[in-house]
């Protein structure tokens, strides 16, 4: 009897060619690291080899050294795409060569200064090219002249770091950026950077002097050499899309040697939407020495009840009593008192705003572990008319329909209104109120859970819409992201590049950005998922 075999072909052939497949993708990409990694090693300088700033996936350090600066968990989970390389870069010449060789090779270059790009851009990338990290935290010296009133800062130096410096030299100097010590240097100054100094003194961007950046061709420059096209745009665009900031001058300014802050609460059974009515009023015309910051959140109240609690962080350049006649006069509503306030230096309202408790040692401010780490989405709007105490009222009760919600309201208006929207790309300037942070925090970990507080994140920016800037709906580029805009840098790039751009920068920025770029970066190399485009169009 004849013995007949079945022979299933697909069943063979569908397999082995996705082995293959599998074996020639990780071929190819072992190849192009190898070859990479050359580039590197020749182009670097004698003086300061790169062999030991080299991390791939093989490297047992390599998954520490990429999760040391991911600030938003959000963007560590296993599906989360993983560079090819990480260079911990301890000169100047490290990112040259990095610049040189990616150029070479074709790889897609993210430059990491602190980690807290809100989308983790500086770290991940939304596309399907290989990508490597230029990580720049060693790059962190700071070197403060008082005498000059100015610092040199490296972009991998944090905020705590830079405020700890100068305190040390004066009691005096103080300079403005952000709340949270931890943040990089790099891209918050780049993006525009904004503190609780602003109404006095603007922005970050608004007191650099001198940068130092390396260009497309690998070129290390400074204002003069750079001119002053991309220096106005590595202050305030975005330094990611022109270059490699390596280091920003500073001017510092004067603040008194004791200041003023205070905390207090107010829920809504204490006529908090009356409150937040008159904080609209008056928030962008209190003196320049005044910020107060105007935060809700939902808790539970007594009785297990959800309600609205608001939050009200200030610092006074002044004294309590000075501080307390001047909201009896402005702001009668909040009521508060000479007890609710505490006298302490500067650099002890550091601490004081970032929620260290009061005699915390400022050799905290060194520290770059983070006080939280949990996935996150932040989103942004500008208010320029007054909300009704209805309008807050409703939105307290669409908060308390939602979860995890916390809405944030900076004041503009003083120093940030007599700047020119033009002066610098951020152009948020007069005729703004406040800025609105929306933010979502949560601690489950996976992509459900993530959609599931995103879409929470979302629905509230929606229902804000009727109280916010219109045509465009203006968006803060330091709070990055990426519902409201994405480019993948294919033939419509300047168009794609307008849907954010205009929110970010406005039209006329923007176009004298999509120029600079042009001009400095003709190839887009220096690109992400919210890159200012080139007027021509795609990555050649």
């Amino acid at each position: 009897m004849a013995i007949t075999y079945s022979f299933n072909f697909k069943s063979y052939i569908f397999p082995l060619l996705l082995v293959l497949l599998s074996t020639h993708s990780s071929a190819t990409s072992t190849s192009i690291i190898d070859r990479f990694t050359q580039c590197l090693n020749n182009r670097a300088d004698p003086s300061f080899p790169l062999s030991g700033q080299l991390y791939t996936p093989d490297n047992s350090s390599f998954p520490s050294v990429l999760q040391a600066y991911i600030r938003n968990l959000r963007f560590n989970e296993s599906t989360t795409p993983k560079p090819i390389l990480i260079i911990t870069a301890l000169h100047p010449s490290h990112i040259q060569a990095a610049v040189v060789c990616a150029k070479t090779h074709r790889l897609l270059m993210k430059t990491r200064s602190g980690g807290h790009d809100y989308e983790g851009l500086s770290y991940v990338t939304n596309s399907n090219q290989p990508f490597f990290v230029v990580d720049m935290f060693n790059l962190r010296s700071i070197n403060v002249s008082i005498e000059d009133e100015t610092a040199w800062v490296q972009a991998g130096a944090t905020l705590g770091e830079v405020y700890y410096r100068i305190a040390e030299k004066s009691n005096s100097h103080a300079f403005p950026a952000g709340v949270c010590p931890t943040v990089g240097v790099g891209g918050h100054f780049s993006g525009g950077g904004y503190g609780n100094l602003m109404g006095k003194y603007g922005l970050s961007v608004d007191n650099i002097v001198d940068a130092q950046l390396i260009d497309v061709n690998g070129k290390l420059l400074n204002r003069k050499s750079m001119g002053e096209d991309l220096f106005w745009a590595i202050t305030g665009g975005g330094g990611v899309s022109f270059g490699v900031v390596v280091a920003y001058k500073i001017k510092l300014v004067r603040v008194p040697t004791t200041v003023t802050v205070f905390n207090v609460q107010r829920t809504s059974e204490q006529n908090l939407s009356t409150i937040a009515h008159r904080w609209i009023q008056v928030a962008d015309k209190l003196d320049n020495d005044l910020f107060l910051r105007m935060t809700f959140n939902v808790i539970n109240n007594t009785n297990g009840e959800k309600t609205i609690r608001g939050l009200f962080p200030t610092l006074y350049l002044g004294n309590s009593t000075a501080l307390v006649a001047l909201l009896n006069k402005d702001f009668p509503e909040l009521g508060v008192e000479i007890s609710d306030c505490i006298e302490m230096s500067w650099i002890e309202s550091v601490l004081f705003y970032t929620n260290f408790p009061i005699g915390t040692p400022t050799t905290a401010l060194l520290s770059r572990t983070p006080q939280r780490l949990n996935p996150f989405k932040i989103k942004s709007d500008y208010v320029k008319n007054t909300i009704s105490k209805q309008g807050f009222e409703s939105i307290f009760e669409r908060m308390k329909e939602l979860e995890n919600q916390m809405l944030a309201f900076n004041p503009y208006g003083g120093r940030m209104s007599e700047i020119s929207e033009f002066a610098k790309p951020f152009p948020h300037r007069s005729g703004n109120i406040a800025k609105i942070q929306y933010e979502v925090n949560w601690d489950e970990l996976g992509v459900e859970a993530a959609n599931r507080y995103l879409n929470f994140t979302r629905v509230m920016y929606d229902y804000m819409t009727p109280f916010v800037s219109k045509n465009p709906r203006e968006a803060f580029l330091n709070y990055r992201d990426l519902d409201i805009g994405v480019n993948s840098h294919g033939k419509n790039a300047y168009g794609e590049g307008m849907v954010y751009g205009h929110k970010y920068f406005k039209e006329t920025n923007y176009k004298r950005l999509t120029m600079v770029k042009t001009r400095v970066d003709p190839s887009n190399f220096f690109r992400n998922e919210q890159s200012i485009p080139t007027l021509s169009s795609s990555w050649k």
